[in-house]
């Protein structure tokens, strides 16, 4: 990549809340050997889309891997994005009949009913897809919302089959400008929302007398989104998975300051690296036109302080090392739409749908800690919500390890992340 489209790719990265190693990971996969697994041991296993060549496992517990082709029928696993062999293997004897082999745990792809659609929202053709447990049964469905990513949810999101194998019905669609989607890419989150809303129409259509209870799981961005559709057109249910209660800009500004305070700094630093996420979030305000010279001042005034090199937040960071031109000409693209004061707060005082929201207590690019604080308020104020903090989670809700060079390479997911949305979409009482 040339310098001009790493700036904007990092950028990008940082604004769609996804780390660079799991961004690479937006690459089709044989068709065939993806699917839902039951193993004879009873537990579900998922095979997607991974790096190029790779496919890569994950389970309901968490646990991920990638695999790497070691023969014609043997894949070998590394443990989570870390690179490190961690002992499992997958054998495909016959792809087209569905056959595998799991650390010698024989299995069975099954028999997930999906039908693809296309439907309309403000005018844009949008690309979906529904998924379905087999047989008759009603089931409940969940449409998931997803992030600012551009990268296809119909290739790469697993928790359509996931769910689907834990007998949830799921709709998953490409946001527009994205995948085989129309229009151009946006994040207005009223735009998004409606969009969302159109989906779960298209989906309750689609699965007819099947359909029982439907709500949203939204991840990230979605965060935003799911709790506005659900007030304009009310559903059953709304999943939050590392969302936030505050608006972008407070969301680059919690993250300032946590970034400082990991780094040792105190209050009088925070207060003025919190001077550079004002000026940033002028220049995203103005949608990349103005602002530029107030940006450079600051820089300026405070480049050579031992603080400034910790700055990371949500977005700020990565302006930071980008130049003005750069921003300008590529991130108005990347980012259209943004509403960096959106209060979701009118929102979620006003909404009676049953809420979770599940977030990391490491996530760097989300922090929780005044999302929780408004969340115990709106639980005191009668609204239905619940939520669980990972503590040792970052953002995409994914556990870590730190390089030697203080990077976090992602091995896993929490336990109890995916049984906490499926039992709350069930309808069952959280486990204890």
């Amino acid at each position: 990549m040339t310098g001009k489209t790493l700036a904007a790719a990092a950028l990008l990265l940082a604004l769609a809340g996804m780390s660079p190693a799991l961004a690479a990971e937006a690459v089709v996969a044989p068709a065939c050997e993806i699917g839902s697994y039951r193993l004879v041991d009873g537990s579900a296993l998922d095979i997607g889309p991974g790096a190029a060549g790779q496919l890569r496992w994950r389970r309901t517990d968490g646990l991920t891997g990638a695999l790497i082709r070691a023969g014609k029928e043997r894949w070998t696993s590394t443990y989570g994005w870390t690179e490190r062999p961690d002992g499992h293997t997958l054998t495909i004897t016959d792809c087209g009949r569905g056959g595998i082999g799991f650390d010698d745990i024989a299995g069975q792809r099954e028999a997930l009913i999906q039908r693809d659609t296309r439907f309309e929202s403000n005018g844009v053709e949008l690309a979906g897809r529904l998924t379905l447990p087999p047989g008759r049964a009603r089931v409940p469905i969940v449409v998931l919302i997803h992030g600012a990513e551009h990268s296809s949810a119909l290739q790469d999101y697993w928790l359509q089959r996931q769910f689907a194998s834990a007998g949830i019905g799921v709709f998953a669609y490409d946001k527009r400008g994205t995948g085989a989607s129309g229009g151009r890419y946006s994040q207005n989150y009223l735009l998004l929302a409606t969009d969302a809303i159109q989906a779960a129409r298209e989906a309750r259509r689609l699965v007819g007398d099947r359909a029982g209870r439907m709500g949203y799981q939204g991840g990230s961005q979605g965060g935003w989104v799911a709790p506005l559709a659900a007030r304009i057109e009310p559903v059953d249910f709304v999943i939050v998975s590392f969302g936030l209660a505050v608006s972008p800009r407070e969301e680059d500004r919690e993250a300032i300051a946590a970034d400082l305070a990991r780094a040792g700094f105190g209050g009088v630093e925070t207060a003025k690296a919190l001077e550079v996420a004002d000026a940033t979030a002028a220049i995203v305000e103005s949608d990349f036109r103005e602002g530029f010279e107030r940006l450079d001042e600051v820089k300026r005034k405070y480049a050579a302080q031992p603080w400034f090199s910790a700055i990371r937040g949500n977005y700020s960071g990565f302006m930071l090392s980008a130049s003005a031109q750069d921003l300008r000409t590529q991130a108005p693209a990347l980012v259209a739409g943004i509403e960096v004061r959106y209060d979701p707060m009118p929102v979620l005082n006003n909404l009676a749908v049953p809420q979770l929201w599940l977030l990391g207590g490491q996530d760097r690019d989300a922090p929780p800690g005044e999302t929780v604080r408004r969340l115990d308020a709106l639980k005191q104020s009668g609204r239905p919500i619940d939520y669980v903090v990972f503590p040792d989670a970052d953002h995409g809700l994914y556990e870590f390890e730190t390089g030697k060079e203080g990077e976090r390479i992602s091995t896993r997911q929490p336990q109890d992340y995916f049984p906490r949305m499926r039992d709350f979409i069930l309808g069952r009482p959280a486990a204890k």
